[in-house]
């Protein structure tokens, strides 16, 4: 016979004292961390226990005694259920304290390395419709909200939205989204009314049918907007209906210009691997940056916070180029530069003017043509871009054919850098590194590796994600 699971607990007029990771706050509790979503510092509440372990506890929010000084009122109608933009209930000037501090944090406790004094965080430039790209997935099993499922009335399950965490087949409808520019919700809602008008079937994620699967939608700084459909055709077809809905959405928003599709048969929404059509108009859009223009096609990765892209590619220039701002525009003088995780080469072709060369390097041999071909559009010949694994790519043999670089600029993803990279890098000895880093955790655990050799000598935090707990991080390192 098992035994029953002992209740968790209430814990009753509990002080939240400070911000955890993933947007979380946290409590303590007889020693013990309590992690709270939804709350913030200075909030008194009882909090119903969810999960107990033996060094902390997650709990969520049953009831407030009284309200921080510090909230303010979310703008979204669905915060709360919605897993993005957590810290609305914050004021922006606090957002961007406690993510400086988020750095800080990160950088002394886990690089445990010798730092200088922080720059003041980058602030946002945009806080509201910053983004350039979202992606929604559509389903045929709507997720209902508590009140929704006590109030006993039925609702319509076809529903275009955002994905649910915990909850991957079902996905959260959304009315209007305030993280880019308003037409995409004019898009979005419009697609809805026609497919349900039209019975047109939304996709069962688990059972692997239904005609319309995915939609995303990208704009650009050039006035320009790519509209991406993924359908999933069956053997009945559902081709001609898919049709009918994009020439629906090209006649009514002439200001797509680049409108395409694909069937995708996989298990998943992505779609790296898959055959994109033009349904209508271009197969690519374009972003500015400075005089530099950049081609963005429907796999091309591109900062998504254009904006605020400007800024972090700028403080990365100016750490990477400081000492050598002497240098005449002919100079054979200018430094060699790698660009390690080059991605679409925008960090390379932004940089490119100031150094003798540029080699990228970058896993997608998508991506590397991208930056072939945006290294063409912008009449720069002095780059030079490589496909395949980093530690695979970047060895002893290739620095001693392509040459020593004075200068590494280096952009990993969330996951930091291969040791063997790491250790590339300390012997290939550059002067400068420059470390752009959406992951100030995994960046201060590579900086401890580099310590031997390199000492930090500039940090400088960018915010391209207000209302979210996330943070870039710029540190400039420099030879012993």
């Amino acid at each position: 016979m098992s035994r029953k699971k002992k209740p968790l607990p209430v814990l009753e007029n509990i002080t939240i004292t400070d911000f955890a990771a993933e947007g979380k706050s946290l409590a303590r509790v007889d020693d013990m961390v309590v992690f709270v979503p939804w709350a913030v510092p200075g909030d008194v509440c009882d909090l119903q226990v969810r999960r107990k372990k033996h060094s902390f506890m997650e709990a969520e929010v049953i009831r407030y005694h009284s309200y921080s000084p510090l909230r303010t009122k979310p703008f979204c109608q669905h915060f709360g259920t919605c897993g993005g933009c957590k810290w609305q209930l914050l004021p922006y000037e606090e957002q961007l304290k406690m993510k400086q501090q988020q750095v800080y944090d990160q950088l002394t406790r886990i690089g445990k390395v010798e730092l200088p004094v922080f720059r003041p965080i980058l602030g946002s430039v945009k806080t509201q419709e910053y983004r350039n790209k979202l992606d929604f997935g559509c389903s045929n099993r709507r997720y209902l909200t508590n009140e929704e499922i006590a109030s006993g009335k039925e609702f319509a399950r076809d529903a275009i939205g955002f994905h649910i965490t915990g909850a991957f087949d079902k996905i959260l409808p959304i009315e209007k989204c305030w993280l880019m520019d308003d037409l995409h919700n004019q898009i979005r809602n419009e697609v809805r009314d026609y497919a349900i008008q039209h019975h047109m079937s939304f996709f069962d994620l688990r059972q692997q049918v239904g005609l319309l699967r995915d939609v995303i939608i990208r704009n650009s700084n050039t006035g320009e907007w790519l509209v991406i459909f993924q359908f999933h055709y069956d053997e009945t077809g559902g081709e001609q209906e898919a049709k009918g809905l994009m020439q629906h959405i090209a006649d009514t928003f002439p200001q797509i210009t680049a409108l395409m599709y694909l069937d995708n048969q996989k298990c998943n929404d992505t779609i790296g691997d898959q055959e994109i059509l033009t349904f209508k108009g271009n197969d690519h859009i374009f972003e500015t940056m400075e005089d530099l223009r950049f081609k963005v096609g429907p796999k091309s990765f591109y900062q998504t916070n254009t904006e605020q892209a400007y800024h972090l590619y700028s403080v990365a220039r100016e750490f990477a180029f400081s000492e050598y701002s002497e240098y005449s525009e002919n100079s054979e003088n200018k430094p060699l530069v790698y660009d390690l995780y080059t991605g679409t080469g925008t960090i390379a072709n932004f940089v490119a003017r100031k150094a003798r060369k540029v080699i990228g390097i970058e896993y997608v041999p998508e991506a590397i043509e991208d930056a072939r071909i945006n290294s063409e559009i912008n009449h720069i010949d002095n780059t030079l871009f490589f496909a395949g694994d980093m530690k695979d790519i970047l060895t002893d043999v290739f620095i001693a054919e392509h040459g020593r670089p004075d200068v590494i600029i280096t952009d990993p993803p969330r996951a930091g850098m291969h040791p063997d990279v790491v250790k590339t890098i300390l012997r290939a000895a550059p002067q400068r590194i420059v470390y752009v880093s959406c992951n100030p955790a995994t960046q201060a655990r590579d900086l401890q590796e580099l310590d031997t050799d390199y000492r930090v000598a500039e940090v400088q935090p960018v915010d391209m994600f207000p209302h979210t707990p996330h943070v870039e991080n710029v540190v400039l390192l420099i030879k012993r």
